[in-house]
C-alpha cells in the first residue's frame, strides 16, 4: 500500500495496563492521531495479594476505545480496526455460567510463594515443567495461582468449570468468542512450547482440564465486533477485533526492537529486558523466560518485579512528596526527585540498595526477598536513598542482561516507560550496563505493538521487522567512562551481598507473614 494512502488504515491499539489502560489510534507509519487514558486500582487487601476487579478493568477498556473513536471521527479519520495488548499472567476462576469466583489475580500477586517453595524442593519436577512451558517456576504465573486456589478454597477450585485471563475476558465482551493467543498462553506456564498446546502433564498436576481453557490462537486473530459492543464504544459495526498479544513482547514491536542483537530495556511499574529469537530458548540456568509473539517469532527475556514501583515509594514513604504538595509548588514529584540525585555523584557515596520490596521475578526467581539498603551512613541522605533507589533497579535490571547475553551478542538497546522521561535514570543504565541506549521517538511500545499486529492482520504491513525503519532514535546514552567504572565494581558487591543473605531474607520473610 502506498504511503499516501496510510491515512485510510487506521488501528487503534489497546494497551491494558497494571495500573491503567490506554488506547492510542496509528497509522501504519507510527504517527500517532488520537489516545485516551483511564487508570484503576490494584487491591492488595492481604500481604502478597494484588488482584484487580475484571468489570472494572473492562469498564475502562470500553470508555478509552470509545473516546478514541469519538477523537478520530471528529479528524474525519476512518478506524479500520482495533488490536488489544494485556498485561501478562492474570488469572481468575470462573464457574459453569462464566461467573468469576475470584478477583483477577495479577503479575504482582505472590500469595502462592509457599507453594513454589514446596515445588522447589522437587529440582526435577520444576525443570521438567520450565523445559516444556520456557516459564520457571514462580508465584507470578496462573499455574501456582491455580495450586494456591485448589490448597486454600477447594470448595470454589471444585467449582471452578473455566480458567481465565483479563485477555480472553475483553475479547469475549468485545466478539462474543472464547479464545486466548499464543502470547498469553505461552506466559501462563500451562503451554507446552514445542508443540504449542495446553501441557497435558502439567493440567493433570493441576487437577484441571483442557475443557477449561481456552483455544489457543495467533496473535494476529481476528473476529469481528459485537453489534452491542460496538455500539456503546462508538466504533463502526463489523469492524475486525485483532486478540493481538501480551504487553511485554509488544514493546519490542513497538519500539523497532526487531532485529537480531536488538534489546528492549523497559522500565514502567516493573521493568524487563527482552530480545527476539527465532525459537523458543531456555536458560540452562532457569534465569530467563521465552513467550510467543508471532507464528514465527518469541521474545525471550527477564522481567523484574521492583521497578518505578520503588521510585513511588521513595516518593511516598521517604520523601513525602504529596500530591497537593507538589501541585502547590507547581513541581512534578519525580522531577524534583531526579534533581536532588542529580547532585549525587554516580554510586550514592557507596549507598546500595536491593530494591526486592516484592520478590523478585528474573533473574532469581525467588519470592523471598524483600527490599534492603545497604552501607548507609550519617553522611548519607535523602538524595543518596533516591539516587541509589535508581541504580538499584538498573542493577536488578543488568543481572538480567548478563543472562541474556548468553543469547547472543548485544548490538543495541531500545529503551521505553515512564523512566524515560529522566535523563539521569537514562544515563545510569548506560553506565551500569556498559552499553549505549537508544531512546526511539515512539515510547508507547505496547499499543503501538498492537496497532502492528493489525496492521499485520489485513497486510498493510508484511512483518514485524517492518517496524525497524518506522522507528527513529530521539537521543542516544553513551556509558561515562568512569562511572562505568564504578558500578561495575558496586555491582560486584550487590552480587555478592544477593547470595550472601539468602537465609537471613527467607527468615526475615516467614516472620513478616506471622504479622
Amino acid at each position: 500500500m502506498q504511503k499516501e494512502r496510510w491515512g485510510d488504515c487506521v488501528w487503534i491499539g489497546v494497551d491494558i495496563g497494571t495500573t491503567g489502560v490506554r488506547a492510542i489510534a496509528y497509522q501504519p507509519d507510527g504517527q500517532k492521531l488520537s489516545s485516551a487514558e483511564v487508570l484503576y486500582p490494584l487491591d492488595t487487601p492481604h500481604p502478597d495479594w494484588a488482584e484487580q476487579n475484571p468489570a472494572q478493568i473492562y469498564n475502562a477498556v470500553e470508555s478509552v476505545v470509545k473516546d478514541t473513536a469519538d477523537a478520530l471521527r471528529y479528524k474525519g479519520k476512518i478506524l479500520a480496526g482495533v488490536a488489544l495488548s494485556t498485561v501478562m499472567h492474570s488469572f481468575a476462576a470462573m464457574d459453569a455460567d462464566k461467573n468469576f469466583l475470584t478477583n483477577m489475580m495479577t503479575w504482582a500477586d505472590s500469595r502462592s510463594s509457599d507453594i513454589v517453595k514446596t515445588m522447589k524442593l522437587d529440582a526435577e519436577l520444576c525443570n521438567r515443567f520450565y523445559q516444556k512451558t520456557c516459564c520457571p517456576v514462580h508465584a507470578c504465573y496462573p499455574m501456582t495461582k491455580i495450586l494456591w486456589l485448589r490448597k486454600h478454597h477447594p470448595d470454589l477450585f471444585g467449582r471452578m468449570s473455566y480458567v481465565s485471563s483479563i485477555k480472553d475476558y475483553v475479547f469475549e465482551h468485545f466478539t462474543g468468542e472464547w479464545v486466548v493467543d499464543k502470547s498469553v498462553a505461552s506466559s501462563s506456564g500451562l503451554y507446552n512450547a514445542a508443540n504449542l498446546q495446553w501441557d497435558t502433564d502439567i493440567l493433570q498436576y493441576l487437577g484441571i482440564t483442557e475443557t477449561a481453557l481456552p483455544q489457543v490462537v495467533a496473535t494476529t486473530y481476528h473476529q469481528a465486533i459485537l453489534p452491542t459492543a460496538a455500539q456503546r464504544m462508538h466504533l463502526p459495526n463489523g469492524i475486525p477485533i485483532v486478540i493481538g498479544a501480551t504487553d511485554g513482547v509488544l514493546v519490542n514491536v513497538g519500539i523497532g526492537a526487531v532485529q537480531q542483537g536488538q534489546l528492549s530495556a523497559t522500565i514502567g511499574t516493573s521493568g524487563a529486558l527482552r530480545m527476539l529469537t527465532a525459537v523458543p530458548k531456555v536458560d540452562p540456568k532457569g534465569r530467563t523466560w521465552c513467550y510467543n509473539l508471532t507464528d514465527d517469532m518469541w521474545v525471550a527475556g527477564g522481567a523484574i518485579n521492583n521497578g518505578g514501583i520503588v521510585m513511588r515509594w521513595m516518593r511516598d514513604k521517604v520523601c513525602h512528596y504529596g500530591s497537593a504538595q507538589m501541585e502547590n509548588l507547581d513541581v512534578d514529584a519525580y522531577d524534583l526527585m531526579t534533581m536532588k540525585a542529580g547532585r549525587v555523584a554516580a554510586g550514592s557515596d557507596g549507598l546500595l540498595l536491593l530494591p526486592f520490596f516484592t520478590g523478585e521475578r528474573a533473574p532469581y526467581w525467588n519470592s523471598d526477598l524483600r527490599g534492603m539498603f545497604f552501607g548507609l551512613s550519617l553522611n548519607h541522605g535523602r538524595s543518596h536513598m533516591i539516587r541509589a533507589a535508581m541504580e538499584g533497579v538498573c542493577y536488578s535490571l543488568n543481572s538480567v542482561l548478563l543472562a541474556l547475553r548468553d543469547f547472543g551478542d548485544v548490538q543495541d538497546i531500545r529503551v521505553s516507560g515512564s523512566f524515560t522521561k529522566s535523563p539521569l535514570w537514562l544515563q545510569i543504565m548506560a553506565d551500569v550496563f556498559g552499553e549505549t541506549l537508544t531512546l526511539p521517538d515512539n515510547s508507547e511500545g505496547a499499543a503501538f505493538g498492537a496497532a502492528v499486529l493489525g496492521f499485520i492482520s489485513t497486510g498493510i504491513i508484511h512483518s514485524i521487522e517492518d517496524t525497524a525503519s518506522l522507528i527513529q532514535p530521539k537521543k542516544i546514552y553513551t556509558p561515562q567512562v568512569e562511572n562505568a567504572a564504578v558500578y561495575a565494581k558496586l555491582y560486584d558487591i550487590y552480587d555478592r551481598l544477593y547470595w550472601n543473605v539468602q537465609q537471613e531474607f527467607s527468615d526475615l520473610v516467614a516472620y513478616q507473614k506471622t504479622i
